[in-house]
């Protein structure tokens, strides 16, 4: 009986939309009565009340359509703080009701529409004025349509949202080049991805999973175009409507989508000396039936060496040299990434989708490595190392959803459905040599490797909104995740010692299948109302239970297999305060806190050794188990004269946290994962945006932070156990900043630098790193096209991620120098005749619920 409410939960949530449609909601007209317009929710101070309305509809001036959600303000003859506004609703219709006699100026706005203002008079009584129609503010410029100028960065009262397109020095580069420019993202050069200090983030791509990302966020980063991303939201705080993210948040990356009608697309090609790429995108769309097609492809080239100290601790507190190591070699790689959607309207407040992406990524790499081992004295020796590295993945997300809305604004109902398949296959092939020994030298030992991991996700979810007044919106839904996950890895090797000479046979021992099933059943119900006109609320609580089966082949050489099944209950809340100043509009404090769990994804159960460094193994922890984390935090956002003024403070709270733990056994380096204890955060950061003159934009972003980790007792997995506690602490920090200049005839320029201090580790610290790049920009052939050339880390052309492990055992210090100064030139090309058309309400899967992995190490950015 486990499990049986939450499919009763499920079928009640799915029969709730026609429940609710024979029954009126407060304030609805009752099936039958005649049709009125929608009143406009007041979004704006109001001055003084009288008895005074305006009615209204909005419509495109070319389609004669209603513009759905046009933005409507009561302005004064003269000055602009707004009396009274609101938006229309889903037939264009606007009502202001409670209006002061006078005159008046009305401006209505909508992106892709050239604003409008005109003068009106508000009596004592209802006015209805006629229609007022927009254009375009598409400017046809040959076949190309340019819109409305948007901030590069813009604040909303639940998350950041960084408009990449706007970046001109994005162009040419990939999702990791965009990341590392988003506020509170910090993006090191290995391509790992944190917000706010912590990696516990999950990306979304156009507010879904994606297999893309399903193992290795780094690698996934590299696959996508920065040309096809159009903004990336970062939200901090995420309601109980979204899966049980964790500790970080959530990065949403929604790529460029056709909203217009007609046909348009674009063409680019970028070459670099770090990587190149090209990209196409066609888009079509005539009245109800909209297609969004693209088809990328690049290639990169990574060049690296590092080399790697390791002290033995004595029980007299002395220090003794134990492993010497120095190694160079060279990475290449490519792939890529494309996606077809489809949306249909078959009828009003009706709309049905379906997409599919896919992407196909590898890379191979050579790798020498001396080892100078002098500790212990059973293991001495002196060797290198030829080693061939090959990692290849492929991935495709398949969905499609029904949305059905009404003509009561916000209330709505979704069904959805995705498919994601995920494969991943990672080799190596190592032959070892006496001492500093060159490769045509005699072998002394062989070994190869080979794992395949697959991941196999299925997701069924419904979702209502109903609002009972203008202020009051109640959201429930019900989501089923499936996941089926495969390790299968097998190691061949010489035989015995000096086998160099001898074909390697299969090692049953270091090999194995290891199965993993998860499945997650959720509910969750928000309630948001306001208080007063000032005060509004969201209370909401998401209910999740967890069943995992995991099991090895050979289950006579592990412990046991993986049995977990548990249930949460995990609340959140927010308040929200607007004061309404005239002096000041637009200022908001928002209050939140939220708890959450974060299951381990595949990087971190897979149980597989990666031996190809014999001296420094790396392998999952199957037994992991998830992390519960309380958030809070206090934001106040304020916009000032084009400014915009963010600041916040916050907290993390985590126990049964996961961390990557360290240790010696048998002279061996051993890297895993393990539920370390707690960790905490308390941090604050500010970000602003302004415009000193008209040309010029800025905006720069700082956070700072201080974290605890705390390990009462470490596990060293196989039954041994460390019982001496870890902790350490300190003091982080990240700071950006963006610039960019319009000069005249279509010339722009634009820099962006960033620093980031030190990062704390439970068993060490990494240095601390920087990032900049400078790109230059010429519109050409009418604005049709546009040439970039753009210079990442210009000044020096590798940088050390030194790294310090600290452990009871050893110390060990890591000089890793990676290839970071990169130049390339990117041309693209748009095309066809548009014409702007609304934006419907789309509902999409969002799976946010799995701790996902960090770079797999097989290959650099």
């Amino acid at each position: 009986m486990k499990h049986a409410t939450l499919p009763l939960l499920l079928t009640t949530l799915l029969t709730a939309p026609a429940l609710a449609q024979t029954t009126p909601a407060a304030g609805q007209r009752p099936a039958g009565a005649p049709a009125g317009p929608a009143t406009a929710k007041p979004v704006l101070p109001t001055a003084s009340r009288g008895a005074g309305r305006l009615d209204g509809t909005v419509l495109d001036a070319a389609t004669k359509k209603p513009v759905e959600f046009a933005t409507v303000t009561l302005l004064p003859l003269s000055g602009n703080t707004p009396v009274d506004g609101g938006v229309c609703d889903e037939r264009g219709r606007f009502s202001l009701r409670g209006l002061p006699a006078g005159e008046f100026r009305l401006q209505i706005s909508f992106v892709g529409y050239a604003t409008q203002t005109r003068n009106v008079t508000v009596g004592t009584g209802a006015a209805t004025l006629p229609p007022i129609q927009l254009e375009s503010s598409a400017q046809k410029l040959g076949e190309v349509t340019v819109t409305g100028e948007r901030d590069v960065v813009e604040t909303k009262p639940d998350r950041i949202v960084y408009n990449a397109d706007k970046d001109l020095t994005n162009a040419g580069g990939t999702a990791a080049d965009v990341l590392r420019k988003v506020p509170l993202v910090n993006v090191d050069p290995d391509g790992n991805v944190e917000l706010r200090g912590t990696s516990n983030v999950r990306v979304l791509i156009n507010n879904k999973p994606s297999g893309i990302v399903a193992s290795s966020v780094a690698d996934a980063m590299k696959q996508i175009p920065a040309d096809q991303i159009k903004s990336v939201e970062v939200i901090t705080t995420p309601s109980a409507k979204y899966d049980a993210e964790g500790t970080g948040g959530i990065i949403n990356i929604i790529l460029k989508k056709n909203n217009l009608e007609g046909i348009n697309g674009s063409l680019g090609l970028a070459a670099g000396t770090r990587s190149s790429n090209g990209n196409a995108s066609l888009n079509y769309r005539k009245g109800k039936v909209g297609l969004t097609s693209s088809l990328s492809g690049f290639g990169f080239y990574s060049p690296n060496r590092n080399d790697l100290t390791r002290y033995l601790k004595t029980p007299e507190g002395t220090e003794v040299t134990s492993l010497r190591q120095e190694g160079d070699g060279n990475t290449l790689g490519g792939g890529g990434f494309g996606r077809l959607g489809l949306d249909y309207d078959p009828a009003q407040y009706h709309n049905l989708t379906l997409n599919v992406q896919g992407s196909l990524f590898r890379n191979s790499g050579n790798y020498d490595q001396f080892n100078d081992v002098l500790l212990p004295a059973t293991l001495a020796n002196q060797f290198t190392r030829d080693t061939d590295r090959r990692f290849r993945t492929q991935s495709y997300d398949v969905s499609g959803s029904y949305t059905r809305t009404f003509e009561q604004k916000r209330r709505e109902w979704s069904v959805l459905a995705q498919h994601t398949r995920n494969r991943n296959f990672q080799d190596y092939y190592l032959d070892q040599f006496r001492g500093r020994s060159e490769r045509n030298s005699d072998k002394d030992y062989r070994e190869e490797s080979n794992n395949l991991s697959r991941n196999l996700e299925t997701t069924l979810q419904t979702d209502y909104a109903h609002p009972f007044s203008e202020t009051a919106l109640l959201e429930t839904g019900a989501k089923a995740i499936l996941r089926r996950v495969s390790s299968d890895y097998d190691v061949f090797n010489s035989p015995g010692s000096n086998g160099g000479g001898i074909d390697p046979v299969y090692n049953p021992n270091r090999s194995n299948l290891f199965d993993y099933n998860q499945d997650v059943l959720s509910a969750y119900g928000t309630y948001g109302f306001s208080a007063s006109k000032k005060v509004s609320f969201k209370l909401g609580a998401r209910m999740e239970n967890t069943r995992i089966r995991g099991s090895f082949q050979q289950q006579e050489s592990q412990n046991s297999g993986v049995q977990q099944d548990y249930f949460n209950l995990l609340p959140n809340l927010s308040l929200s305060y607007q004061p309404q100043n005239p002096k000041k509009p637009g200022q908001s404090v928002r209050l939140a806190y939220s708890r959450r769990i974060q299951r381990p994804q595949i990087f971190y159960l897979n149980p597989f050794r990666n031996t190809s460094d014999t001296l420094n193994v790396s392998y999952g922890e199957p037994q992991l188990r998830p992390e519960l984390t309380d958030s809070y935090e206090l934001n106040y956002t304020t916009f000032i004269k084009g400014s915009v003024l963010n600041l916040s403070a916050y907290a993390r709270r985590t126990g049964n946290a996961i961390e990557a733990v360290r240790f010696i056994r048998n002279g061996i380096n051993n890297q895993t994962f393990a539920n370390i204890g707690r960790n905490a955060t308390f941090g604050v950061s500010l970000f602003t945006s302004v415009k000193p003159v008209p040309k010029w934009d800025l905006s720069g972003n700082v956070n700072v932070y201080y974290v605890s980790l705390k390990s009462p007792a470490l596990s060293l997995a196989e039954g041994t156990v460390n019982t001496s506690a870890y902790s350490n602490d300190g003091v982080m920090y990240n700071l950006n900043l963006n610039s960019s200049y319009k000069f005249e005839k279509g010339l722009s320029v634009q820099f962006y630098g960033g620093l980031n201090s030190p990062r704390v580790q439970l068993q060490g610290k990494q240095a601390a790193w920087t990032f900049y790049s400078l790109g230059l920009r010429k519109n050409l052939l009418k604005d049709k096209a546009d040439l970039t050339l753009n210079a990442d880390n210009f000044l020096q052309a590798t940088r050390n991620l030194r790294s310090e492990l600290n452990t009871e055992q050893f110390r060990q210090v890591s000089n890793n120098y990676i290839y970071l100064r990169g130049v390339r030139l990117a041309f693209n090309y748009r095309f066809g005749k548009t014409t702007a058309q609304p934006q419907k309400r789309r509902r999409s899967i969002q799976n946010d619920d799995v701790k996902q992995g960090e770079s797999n190490g097989q290959g650099q950015q």
